[in-house]
């Protein structure tokens, strides 16, 4: 116990007797040395003593599904950076293949006494999860927000891009330079981003080529939000004569470019590929990557900024607060391929 009393004490920069004293719960410690110490406990990775579990002012909870795609750490970098401002202590927890699940991250986070919780495309963004699962963390006292995704079940504040507007953008640009088999390449159709983005699609599709959702449906493929998923989609996509694809993620372009190249076909010369999220890394592919940029600062910043508020004792409302996406013109569009 002795090294770890000396490294607490180090690390929160107080004797180690007043480390002691905090541990055993002892009287005559200043309330700002006593939660040095105790975020000292978390940074170091000790299990905080039980009586001493109370909610802590410095620790809020960050739930990402994943960070392979660059989307999410981009959006825990801004997150984290807006609460270390605050004076606020991001907590990362990841969700990965067989291993932590949202609810059991959610408890950790509980447990160690976040002051809050923001989701990142958690279940609340599927829409066949149970929202309970939320209600129950709400009559915990525990304040959270939400990222990409809105449920009208759930009381909180949610950040989004605007999908629909997005997918119009990118139809009018491909439009624009000729195209008039557009496909969609996206995620799974539970989720509400994709339902969203399938509206836009539908709407872009109808203003400039008039067809019909029922049209429109033949020109979507349902896939992964993976290298793999994009590719597979684009394939599907390709074989249905499309000569432009939207992309539901960056991750899904790269493979849909993957996918043209397997054919023999060239980007942008015979297939125009237009991604989403504009990732950092994104304007240094082969070709650069034609992408809707996601606000990324502006959606982190009001995610913390709600979140702190309701920490702060002010109730966030229940509302949707939606970020302008923008298009990105890079080297992956290119004029519609003449039909010889």
């Amino acid at each position: 116990m002795t090294a770890r009393l000396s490294d607490i004490a180090a690390q929160a920069g107080v004797s180690e007797a007043t480390v002691s004293r905090v541990l055993n719960g002892k009287p005559g410690v200043a309330g700002a040395t006593r939660e040095s110490v105790l975020a000292a406990l978390d940074v170091l990775g000790y299990e905080r003593p039980v009586r001493l579990r109370q909610r802590s002012a410095g620790l809020v909870g960050l739930i990402t599904p994943e960070l392979d795609n660059p989307i999410f750490p981009a959006l825990a970098q801004v997150i984290g950076q807006a609460l270390t401002r605050q004076g606020y202590t991001p907590v990362l927890a990841t969700q990965t293949p067989g291993g932590s699940t949202e609810d059991e991250l959610t408890d950790m986070l509980v447990e160690r006494g976040v002051s809050g919780i923001i989701f990142v495309s958690g279940l609340h963004a599927d829409t066949t999860a149970d929202t309970t699962r939320y209600d129950q963390l709400r009559g915990k006292g525990v304040p959270y927000v939400l990222i990409n995704g809105f449920s009208p079940k759930v009381q909180a504040p949610f950040v989004s891009p605007d999908d629909r507007a997005a997918m119009v953008l990118a139809v009018t640009h491909l439009a624009a330079l000729g195209h008039t088999r557009i496909g969609l390449a996206v995620g799974p159709k539970r989720f509400v981003p994709v339902l969203r983005k399938i509206e836009g699609f539908r709407k872009g599709m109808q203003e400039r080529f008039g067809l019909s959702p029922e049209e429109a449906e033949e020109l979507i493929q349902h896939s992964l939000y993976t290298l793999e998923g994009g590719q597979a989609a684009a394939a599907a996509l390709i074989s249905r004569g499309c000569t432009a694809i939207v992309c539901a993620s960056d991750m899904m372009a790269l493979g849909a470019i993957r996918a043209a190249r397997q054919q023999g076909l060239q980007v942008p010369r015979d297939v125009s590929v237009v991604g989403f999220d504009d990732s950092p890394l994104i304007a240094f592919t082969d070709p650069p990557l034609t992408t809707i940029r996601q606000p990324v600062q502006a959606m982190g910043q009001a995610a913390v900024r709600a979140l702190l508020e309701e920490v702060g004792g002010t109730p966030a409302p229940h509302s949707e607060f939606v970020f302008m996406p923008e298009l990105v013109v890079r080297g992956s569009t290119a004029s519609a391929p003449v039909r010889g």
